[in-house]
């Protein structure tokens, strides 16, 4: 019943209020969040209409169809297979009202107004999402090249000489250790977890 009101507690319109953490269970994506799996909120961007928390380990987006309805439909974005890019900020002009931070997650693109007063805490949203764009470039490069690299050792291995008793062995342990090597190698550049960098930039 209490959250039915945080709209009008927490002075909210169509543009955009960034919230204080304090508030974080006062919004309705908080029931959303994975707790039981050391999900952790860091940014809360809330209107009437909608909602985008921002976790370690996704974005939530409540999205609602209209200010004045009561239906949500609920969206999960995961970090680990929505690659987010083309960070930008669009700060207010002398009459606007609002700031604009806009990015894509995915192949889905994002565009949420906020109240310019609050232009700091956004900056630091920018960061922290600038900065996960280019961690992420970064692993998927180096993801491919690893994936490179065990298929150029299978292919040099292959020309190896051996009977036919030995080729099957070293087959079976080829495919082993570049099981094992792709699996390890997915593991430390395909992040889920990105809460270290939000607990670098995000300050409240």
């Amino acid at each position: 019943m209490f959250k039915k009101f945080a709209s009008e507690a927490l002075g909210l319109s169509d543009i955009g209020k960034v919230i204080d953490p304090k508030d974080f269970d006062k919004v309705d994506t908080d029931d959303y969040v994975m707790h039981e799996d050391n999900e952790k909120i860091y940014f809360i961007i809330k209107s009437k209409k909608d909602e985008y928390c921002f976790t370690n380990l996704a974005l939530i987006h409540l999205d609602g169809e209209s200010a004045i309805s009561s239906k949500r439909v609920l969206k999960r974005y995961s970090y680990s297979s929505n690659p987010v890019s083309r960070v930008l900020l669009e700060t207010a002009g002398t009459v606007d009202l609002d700031v604009e931070i806009k990015f894509h997650i995915g192949n889905i693109e994002f565009s949420i107004d906020v109240d310019k007063k609050q232009l700091e805490q956004v900056k630091d949203l920018y960061k922290a999402l600038f900065k996960i764009s280019e961690l992420m470039t970064s692993n998927q490069t180096m993801h491919e090249y690893a994936m490179t690299s065990v298929q150029i050792a299978q292919n040099s291995l292959g020309h190896l000489h051996a009977s036919q008793g030995q080729a099957a062995e070293q087959f079976q342990a080829i495919m082993a250790a570049a099981f094992d090597w792709m699996r390890s190698k997915h593991a430390e550049y395909r992040r889920k977890d990105f809460g270290y960098v939000f607990e670098k930039y995000i300050n409240f």
